[in-house]
Protein backbone atom coordinates (compact mmCIF):
# COMPACT_ATOMS: atom_id res chain seq x y z
CA UNK A 1 0.00 0.00 0.00
CA UNK A 2 1.66 3.57 -1.13
CA UNK A 3 0.63 6.03 1.89
CA UNK A 4 0.13 9.75 -0.49
CA UNK A 5 -1.84 11.58 2.72
CA UNK A 6 -3.02 14.15 0.58
CA UNK A 7 -6.47 16.25 0.35
CA UNK A 8 -7.89 16.36 -2.74
CA UNK A 9 -11.56 17.39 -3.99
CA UNK A 10 -14.05 20.62 -2.96
CA UNK A 11 -13.81 21.54 0.59
CA UNK A 12 -16.71 21.89 2.29
CA UNK A 13 -18.01 24.22 5.07
CA UNK A 14 -19.72 23.58 7.80
CA UNK A 15 -21.05 25.71 10.77
CA UNK A 16 -21.26 24.38 14.57
CA UNK A 17 -24.74 23.15 14.40
CA UNK A 18 -27.11 25.24 15.92
CA UNK A 19 -25.35 27.97 16.19
CA UNK A 20 -25.08 31.23 14.20
CA UNK A 21 -21.84 31.22 12.38
CA UNK A 22 -19.46 34.48 13.29
CA UNK A 23 -16.66 33.78 10.31
CA UNK A 24 -18.33 31.43 7.94
CA UNK A 25 -20.63 32.24 5.35
CA UNK A 26 -22.68 29.94 3.58
CA UNK A 27 -23.87 30.15 0.05
CA UNK A 28 -20.65 29.95 -1.81
CA UNK A 29 -19.35 32.39 -3.64
CA UNK A 30 -17.45 35.91 -2.97
CA UNK A 31 -19.62 38.50 0.31
CA UNK A 32 -19.85 42.13 -1.92
CA UNK A 33 -19.36 45.12 -0.10
CA UNK A 34 -22.62 45.85 -0.60
CA UNK A 35 -23.74 42.04 1.33
CA UNK A 36 -21.19 42.85 3.71
CA UNK A 37 -22.40 46.21 4.77
CA UNK A 38 -26.15 45.09 4.71
CA UNK A 39 -25.03 42.49 7.70
CA UNK A 40 -23.64 45.33 9.63
CA UNK A 41 -20.17 45.54 8.78
CA UNK A 42 -18.14 48.83 8.39
CA UNK A 43 -19.44 50.21 11.28
CA UNK A 44 -18.64 54.05 12.09
CA UNK A 45 -15.30 53.81 14.08
CA UNK A 46 -17.24 54.82 18.04
CA UNK A 47 -14.43 55.01 20.65
CA UNK A 48 -11.23 53.11 20.43
CA UNK A 49 -10.70 52.67 24.31
CA UNK A 50 -14.36 50.87 24.40
CA UNK A 51 -13.39 48.71 21.82
CA UNK A 52 -10.06 48.41 23.38
CA UNK A 53 -11.58 47.53 26.69
CA UNK A 54 -14.07 45.04 25.07
CA UNK A 55 -10.84 43.37 23.13
CA UNK A 56 -9.33 43.20 26.87
CA UNK A 57 -12.38 41.45 28.23
CA UNK A 58 -12.87 39.31 25.49
CA UNK A 59 -9.80 37.30 26.26
CA UNK A 60 -9.39 36.72 22.00
CA UNK A 61 -6.56 35.20 21.42
CA UNK A 62 -4.02 34.73 18.24
CA UNK A 63 -5.53 32.49 15.61
CA UNK A 64 -1.83 32.18 13.99
CA UNK A 65 -0.48 29.40 15.86
CA UNK A 66 0.44 30.54 19.13
CA UNK A 67 -2.60 31.42 20.69
CA UNK A 68 -1.05 34.82 22.12
CA UNK A 69 -3.40 37.25 23.63
CA UNK A 70 -4.63 39.68 21.07
CA UNK A 71 -4.66 42.73 23.66
CA UNK A 72 -1.43 42.20 24.93
CA UNK A 73 -0.16 42.42 21.32
CA UNK A 74 -2.06 45.52 21.20
CA UNK A 75 -0.96 47.37 24.01
CA UNK A 76 3.14 46.74 23.56
CA UNK A 77 2.97 48.44 20.09
CA UNK A 78 0.64 51.23 21.22
CA UNK A 79 3.76 51.02 24.31
CA UNK A 80 6.08 51.56 21.55
CA UNK A 81 4.14 53.96 19.12
CA UNK A 82 5.28 58.03 18.59
CA UNK A 83 3.39 60.11 16.84
CA UNK A 84 4.28 61.22 13.58
CA UNK A 85 4.54 65.38 12.34
CA UNK A 86 1.36 66.67 11.37
CA UNK A 87 -0.75 63.13 12.46
CA UNK A 88 -4.40 63.28 13.27
CA UNK A 89 -5.21 62.73 17.09
CA UNK A 90 -4.98 59.56 18.19
CA UNK A 91 -2.48 57.95 14.98
CA UNK A 92 0.93 57.54 15.41
CA UNK A 93 3.92 56.13 13.38
CA UNK A 94 3.04 52.57 14.09
CA UNK A 95 2.10 49.92 11.29
CA UNK A 96 -0.97 47.03 11.13
CA UNK A 97 -0.38 44.00 9.31
CA UNK A 98 -2.74 41.18 8.22
CA UNK A 99 -0.75 38.68 8.47
CA UNK A 100 -2.60 35.78 5.44
CA UNK A 101 0.55 33.40 4.45
CA UNK A 102 -0.73 30.25 5.69
CA UNK A 103 2.17 28.06 5.36
CA UNK A 104 0.56 24.93 6.74
CA UNK A 105 -0.11 22.45 4.41
CA UNK A 106 -2.76 21.03 6.16
CA UNK A 107 -4.81 24.38 6.89
CA UNK A 108 -7.15 26.23 4.76
CA UNK A 109 -8.87 28.57 6.49
CA UNK A 110 -6.74 31.95 6.17
CA UNK A 111 -6.80 31.71 2.39
CA UNK A 112 -10.27 30.80 2.54
CA UNK A 113 -11.77 34.02 4.52
CA UNK A 114 -9.50 36.25 2.31
CA UNK A 115 -11.12 34.76 -1.18
CA UNK A 116 -14.84 34.83 0.25
CA UNK A 117 -15.10 36.94 3.13
CA UNK A 118 -12.22 39.97 1.94
CA UNK A 119 -14.45 42.60 3.84
CA UNK A 120 -14.79 40.93 6.94
CA UNK A 121 -10.81 40.99 6.92
CA UNK A 122 -10.42 44.43 5.55
CA UNK A 123 -12.79 45.90 8.49
CA UNK A 124 -10.66 43.89 11.38
CA UNK A 125 -7.46 45.35 9.66
CA UNK A 126 -9.39 49.01 9.62
CA UNK A 127 -10.07 48.21 13.63
CA UNK A 128 -6.91 47.09 14.44
CA UNK A 129 -5.15 50.10 12.94
CA UNK A 130 -7.63 52.15 15.34
CA UNK A 131 -6.67 49.99 18.27
CA UNK A 132 -2.52 50.45 17.27
CA UNK A 133 -2.87 54.06 16.06
CA UNK A 134 -1.53 53.01 12.59
CA UNK A 135 -1.69 54.81 9.44
CA UNK A 136 -0.20 52.13 7.75
CA UNK A 137 -1.30 49.13 6.88
CA UNK A 138 -0.38 45.61 4.64
CA UNK A 139 -2.00 42.66 3.69
CA UNK A 140 0.65 40.05 3.30
CA UNK A 141 0.03 37.12 1.38
CA UNK A 142 0.62 34.33 -0.36
CA UNK A 143 -2.25 32.99 -2.41
CA UNK A 144 -2.73 34.56 -6.21
CA UNK A 145 -6.43 33.67 -5.75
CA UNK A 146 -7.12 35.31 -2.13
CA UNK A 147 -4.79 38.36 -3.85
CA UNK A 148 -7.31 38.71 -6.62
CA UNK A 149 -10.42 38.63 -3.86
CA UNK A 150 -8.68 41.64 -1.58
CA UNK A 151 -7.84 44.00 -4.93
CA UNK A 152 -11.40 43.11 -6.10
CA UNK A 153 -13.13 44.67 -2.78
CA UNK A 154 -10.52 47.43 -2.54
CA UNK A 155 -11.41 48.47 -5.83
CA UNK A 156 -15.61 47.93 -4.35
CA UNK A 157 -14.55 50.50 -1.82
CA UNK A 158 -12.81 53.07 -4.24
CA UNK A 159 -9.53 51.69 -3.39
CA UNK A 160 -9.46 52.52 0.44
CA UNK A 161 -11.13 51.00 3.61
CA UNK A 162 -13.26 53.52 4.93
CA UNK A 163 -12.21 55.32 8.02
CA UNK A 164 -8.86 52.87 7.75
CA UNK A 165 -4.82 52.93 7.03
CA UNK A 166 -3.37 53.60 4.09
CA UNK A 167 -3.06 49.66 2.31
CA UNK A 168 -0.49 48.12 0.63
CA UNK A 169 -1.26 43.97 -0.61
CA UNK A 170 2.07 42.20 -0.52
CA UNK A 171 2.09 38.43 -2.00
CA UNK A 172 5.12 36.74 -1.26
CA UNK A 173 6.64 33.00 -2.51
CA UNK A 174 4.48 30.63 -0.11
CA UNK A 175 6.52 28.87 2.44
CA UNK A 176 6.43 26.92 5.74
CA UNK A 177 8.32 29.72 7.40
CA UNK A 178 6.90 32.85 5.28
CA UNK A 179 4.34 33.40 7.46
CA UNK A 180 5.96 33.62 11.08
CA UNK A 181 5.86 36.86 11.76
CA UNK A 182 9.57 38.04 11.91
CA UNK A 183 9.21 36.76 7.93
CA UNK A 184 6.25 38.59 7.25
CA UNK A 185 8.61 42.06 8.59
CA UNK A 186 11.80 41.49 6.40
CA UNK A 187 9.48 40.15 3.23
CA UNK A 188 7.53 44.03 3.41
CA UNK A 189 11.26 45.77 3.96
CA UNK A 190 11.81 44.30 0.55
CA UNK A 191 13.86 40.93 2.03
CA UNK A 192 13.76 37.28 1.51
CA UNK A 193 10.60 35.98 3.37
CA UNK A 194 12.60 34.34 6.33
CA UNK A 195 12.63 34.59 9.91
CA UNK A 196 15.22 37.08 11.18
CA UNK A 197 16.90 37.03 14.78
CA UNK A 198 14.56 38.32 18.06
CA UNK A 199 14.56 40.52 19.24
CA UNK A 200 13.97 42.78 18.19
CA UNK A 201 10.19 41.41 17.96
CA UNK A 202 8.00 43.44 14.92
CA UNK A 203 5.90 44.79 18.01
CA UNK A 204 9.70 47.03 18.79
CA UNK A 205 10.86 47.73 15.18
CA UNK A 206 9.14 45.81 12.26
CA UNK A 207 8.10 47.40 9.67
CA UNK A 208 10.75 50.20 8.17
CA UNK A 209 12.33 50.24 11.87
CA UNK A 210 8.43 51.30 13.42
CA UNK A 211 6.26 49.05 16.37
CA UNK A 212 4.43 46.67 13.90
CA UNK A 213 1.30 44.71 14.65
CA UNK A 214 1.60 41.70 13.12
CA UNK A 215 -1.60 39.63 13.35
CA UNK A 216 -3.69 36.64 11.54
CA UNK A 217 -6.76 37.58 8.98
CA UNK A 218 -8.86 34.98 11.57
CA UNK A 219 -7.62 36.57 14.83
CA UNK A 220 -8.58 40.18 12.80
CA UNK A 221 -12.09 38.54 11.11
CA UNK A 222 -12.96 38.29 14.85
CA UNK A 223 -12.71 42.32 15.59
CA UNK A 224 -16.05 43.68 14.02
CA UNK A 225 -18.06 40.77 15.76
CA UNK A 226 -16.68 42.20 18.87
CA UNK A 227 -17.28 45.97 17.76
CA UNK A 228 -20.49 45.35 17.24
CA UNK A 229 -21.32 42.91 19.99
CA UNK A 230 -19.02 43.04 22.56
CA UNK A 231 -17.29 40.89 24.91
CA UNK A 232 -20.27 39.46 26.62
CA UNK A 233 -21.50 38.09 23.36
CA UNK A 234 -18.11 36.94 22.31
CA UNK A 235 -17.56 34.52 25.60
CA UNK A 236 -21.27 33.37 24.78
CA UNK A 237 -19.36 30.44 23.13
CA UNK A 238 -16.13 28.54 23.93
CA UNK A 239 -14.57 28.14 27.59
CA UNK A 240 -13.01 30.33 29.72
CA UNK A 241 -9.37 30.71 28.82
CA UNK A 242 -10.22 29.74 25.12
CA UNK A 243 -13.42 31.99 24.54
CA UNK A 244 -15.38 32.28 21.36
CA UNK A 245 -15.28 30.12 18.30
CA UNK A 246 -12.38 29.20 16.04
CA UNK A 247 -11.99 27.81 12.52
CA UNK A 248 -10.50 24.64 11.60
CA UNK A 249 -9.67 22.71 8.40
CA UNK A 250 -10.34 18.66 9.04
CA UNK A 251 -8.87 15.87 6.84
CA UNK A 252 -8.79 12.34 7.55
CA UNK A 253 -8.19 9.72 4.72
CA UNK A 254 -10.78 8.97 2.07
CA UNK A 255 -12.42 12.50 3.15
CA UNK A 256 -12.63 15.70 1.68
CA UNK A 257 -11.26 18.39 3.75
CA UNK A 258 -14.00 20.27 5.54
CA UNK A 259 -13.57 23.77 7.15
CA UNK A 260 -15.62 24.21 10.28
CA UNK A 261 -16.47 27.03 12.88
CA UNK A 262 -16.15 25.72 16.32
CA UNK A 263 -16.77 26.95 19.52
CA UNK A 264 -13.52 26.26 22.08
CA UNK A 265 -13.90 23.69 24.62
CA UNK A 266 -15.55 21.09 21.95
CA UNK A 267 -14.71 17.56 22.16
CA UNK A 268 -13.39 15.36 19.73
CA UNK A 269 -15.73 12.75 19.78
CA UNK A 270 -18.24 15.33 18.73
CA UNK A 271 -16.07 16.91 15.98
CA UNK A 272 -15.49 13.26 14.88
CA UNK A 273 -18.83 12.76 14.86
CA UNK A 274 -20.07 15.75 12.71
CA UNK A 275 -17.13 14.83 9.89
CA UNK A 276 -18.43 10.84 10.02
CA UNK A 277 -15.74 9.31 11.82
CA UNK A 278 -15.66 6.85 14.47
CA UNK A 279 -13.86 7.37 17.48
CA UNK A 280 -13.03 3.38 17.39
CA UNK A 281 -11.35 3.79 14.10
CA UNK A 282 -8.98 6.59 15.54
CA UNK A 283 -4.99 6.08 15.77
CA UNK A 284 -3.86 9.14 16.32
CA UNK A 285 -4.03 12.96 15.10
CA UNK A 286 -1.88 15.55 13.95
CA UNK A 287 -3.33 19.23 15.89
CA UNK A 288 -2.97 22.42 15.30
CA UNK A 289 -1.05 21.31 12.01
CA UNK A 290 2.44 19.85 11.95
CA UNK A 291 4.43 21.76 14.81
CA UNK A 292 3.28 19.83 17.88
CA UNK A 293 3.65 16.12 16.63
CA UNK A 294 1.88 13.49 16.66
CA UNK A 295 -1.26 12.88 19.17
CA UNK A 296 -2.35 9.01 19.80
CA UNK A 297 -5.81 7.46 20.43
CA UNK A 298 -6.15 9.79 23.71
CA UNK A 299 -6.71 12.70 21.30
CA UNK A 300 -10.71 10.86 21.40
CA UNK A 301 -10.50 11.90 25.11
CA UNK A 302 -9.57 15.63 24.78
CA UNK A 303 -11.69 18.44 24.55
CA UNK A 304 -10.56 21.65 21.52
CA UNK A 305 -8.81 24.14 23.75
CA UNK A 306 -5.67 25.94 24.43
CA UNK A 307 -5.15 24.82 28.00
CA UNK A 308 -6.40 20.99 27.58
CA UNK A 309 -4.29 20.73 24.85
CA UNK A 310 -1.14 22.29 26.04
CA UNK A 311 -1.53 19.43 29.36
CA UNK A 312 -1.69 16.95 26.84
CA UNK A 313 1.79 18.06 25.29
CA UNK A 314 0.30 19.12 22.11
CA UNK A 315 -1.50 22.76 21.05
CA UNK A 316 -4.65 24.16 19.13
CA UNK A 317 -1.97 25.87 17.05
CA UNK A 318 -3.92 27.20 13.87
CA UNK A 319 -6.69 24.90 14.37
CA UNK A 320 -5.95 22.42 11.63
CA UNK A 321 -6.78 18.78 12.90
CA UNK A 322 -6.16 15.49 10.82
CA UNK A 323 -7.15 12.16 12.34
CA UNK A 324 -5.07 8.98 11.49
CA UNK A 325 -6.91 5.88 10.77
CA UNK A 326 -5.38 3.67 8.00
CA UNK A 327 -2.42 5.19 7.87
CA UNK A 328 0.46 4.19 9.69
CA UNK A 329 2.00 7.00 12.50
CA UNK A 330 5.45 6.26 11.14
CA UNK A 331 4.87 6.97 8.09
CA UNK A 332 3.22 10.25 8.96
CA UNK A 333 5.57 11.32 11.08
CA UNK A 334 8.53 10.57 8.15
CA UNK A 335 6.41 12.34 5.75
CA UNK A 336 6.37 15.27 7.78
CA UNK A 337 10.07 15.52 9.18
CA UNK A 338 10.93 15.22 4.89
CA UNK A 339 8.88 18.07 4.24
CA UNK A 340 10.31 20.46 7.00
CA UNK A 341 13.35 19.02 5.48
CA UNK A 342 12.66 20.71 2.23
CA UNK A 343 11.09 23.95 3.81
CA UNK A 344 14.19 24.25 5.64
CA UNK A 345 15.33 28.57 5.53
CA UNK A 346 19.06 27.40 5.30
CA UNK A 347 19.95 29.89 7.97
CA UNK A 348 20.97 27.91 10.72
CA UNK A 349 23.01 25.07 10.68
CA UNK A 350 21.90 23.46 13.45
CA UNK A 351 18.22 23.08 11.39
CA UNK A 352 19.74 22.60 8.15
CA UNK A 353 21.44 19.64 8.92
CA UNK A 354 19.47 18.54 11.92
CA UNK A 355 16.09 18.57 10.04
CA UNK A 356 17.51 16.53 7.45
CA UNK A 357 19.32 13.83 9.86
CA UNK A 358 16.03 13.30 11.53
CA UNK A 359 14.14 13.05 8.65
CA UNK A 360 16.76 10.16 7.06
CA UNK A 361 16.46 8.33 10.26
CA UNK A 362 12.36 8.22 10.22
CA UNK A 363 12.27 7.77 6.71
CA UNK A 364 14.62 4.59 7.17
CA UNK A 365 12.58 3.54 9.55
CA UNK A 366 9.75 3.79 7.50
CA UNK A 367 11.36 1.53 4.99
CA UNK A 368 11.83 -1.15 7.28
CA UNK A 369 15.93 -0.70 7.42
CA UNK A 370 16.56 1.16 10.60
CA UNK A 371 18.64 -0.06 13.05
CA UNK A 372 18.61 0.70 17.42
CA UNK A 373 21.51 3.05 17.06
CA UNK A 374 19.53 4.72 14.29
CA UNK A 375 16.29 5.05 17.09
CA UNK A 376 18.53 5.90 19.59
CA UNK A 377 20.15 8.68 17.20
CA UNK A 378 16.96 10.20 16.93
CA UNK A 379 15.83 10.17 20.68
CA UNK A 380 19.05 12.21 21.15
CA UNK A 381 18.91 14.53 18.28
CA UNK A 382 14.81 15.09 19.26
CA UNK A 383 16.06 16.83 22.64
CA UNK A 384 19.53 18.75 22.21
CA UNK A 385 18.51 20.47 19.14
CA UNK A 386 15.22 22.14 20.34
CA UNK A 387 15.61 25.76 20.70
CA UNK A 388 18.71 26.29 18.33
CA UNK A 389 17.16 27.49 15.27
CA UNK A 390 16.21 30.61 14.94
CA UNK A 391 12.33 30.04 13.55
CA UNK A 392 10.22 27.49 14.79
CA UNK A 393 11.11 24.82 12.05
CA UNK A 394 13.84 22.52 14.14
CA UNK A 395 11.55 22.32 17.38
CA UNK A 396 8.71 21.28 14.97
CA UNK A 397 10.62 18.22 13.44
CA UNK A 398 12.22 17.73 17.49
CA UNK A 399 8.65 17.47 18.51
CA UNK A 400 7.66 15.15 15.26
CA UNK A 401 10.25 12.94 15.99
CA UNK A 402 9.84 12.99 19.96
CA UNK A 403 6.33 12.22 19.67
CA UNK A 404 6.21 9.23 17.18
CA UNK A 405 9.10 7.77 19.66
CA UNK A 406 6.92 8.49 23.29
CA UNK A 407 3.39 7.81 21.49
CA UNK A 408 3.62 4.91 19.66
CA UNK A 409 6.05 2.58 20.56
CA UNK A 410 4.33 -0.40 19.59
CA UNK A 411 4.55 0.46 15.66
CA UNK A 412 8.34 2.00 15.86
CA UNK A 413 9.10 -1.30 17.29
CA UNK A 414 7.29 -3.20 13.92
CA UNK A 415 9.17 -1.04 11.78
CA UNK A 416 12.57 -1.60 13.41
CA UNK A 417 11.57 -5.63 12.90
CA UNK A 418 10.36 -4.68 9.29
CA UNK A 419 6.67 -6.05 10.00
CA UNK A 420 4.21 -2.80 9.88
CA UNK A 421 1.42 -4.59 7.52
CA UNK A 422 0.34 -0.84 6.85
CA UNK A 423 3.39 -0.17 5.29
CA UNK A 424 4.02 -3.16 2.78
CA UNK A 425 5.06 -1.72 -0.65
CA UNK A 426 6.80 1.72 -0.79
CA UNK A 427 5.16 4.78 2.03
CA UNK A 428 5.37 7.81 0.21
CA UNK A 429 7.73 10.15 2.46
CA UNK A 430 8.18 12.99 -0.15
CA UNK A 431 5.35 14.87 0.28
CA UNK A 432 3.69 17.09 2.08
CA UNK A 433 0.94 14.81 4.35
CA UNK A 434 -2.70 16.21 4.49
CA UNK A 435 -2.07 19.01 1.96
CA UNK A 436 -5.53 20.87 1.10
CA UNK A 437 -4.49 22.05 -2.60
CA UNK A 438 -5.69 25.40 -3.14
CA UNK A 439 -6.57 24.52 -7.03
CA UNK A 440 -9.46 21.99 -5.26
CA UNK A 441 -10.43 24.22 -3.19
CA UNK A 442 -13.82 25.98 -4.39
Amino acid sequence: MQHIFSSAGGLAVVPYPGSEPRLLRLGGGVESAYEYRDSGGYRPLGSVAALADAIEHSGLRGRGGAGFPFAVKVRGVRAGSRAGAGAPAGWTETVVVANGEEGEPASFKDRWLLRHRPHLVLDGLRLAAALAGARRGYLYLSDPEAERSVTAALDELGGAIPGGPELTVVRVAPGYVAGEETAAVQAINGGRAVPTDKPPRPYEAGVAGLPTLVSNVETLANLPFLDRWGADAYRAAGTALSPGTFLSTVTAAGRAPTLYELPHGLPVTELLGLHGISAESVRGALVGGYFTGLLDRRITELTLDHETLRRAGAGLGCGAIVFLTEECPVAVAAAVLNYFDRENAGQCGSCFHGTAAMAAATTALAEGHATGDDLARLRRWSTVLRGRGACGTLDAACNTAASLLDRFPQEVAAHLDNHCPDCAGSPATDRAPYCVHTEAVL
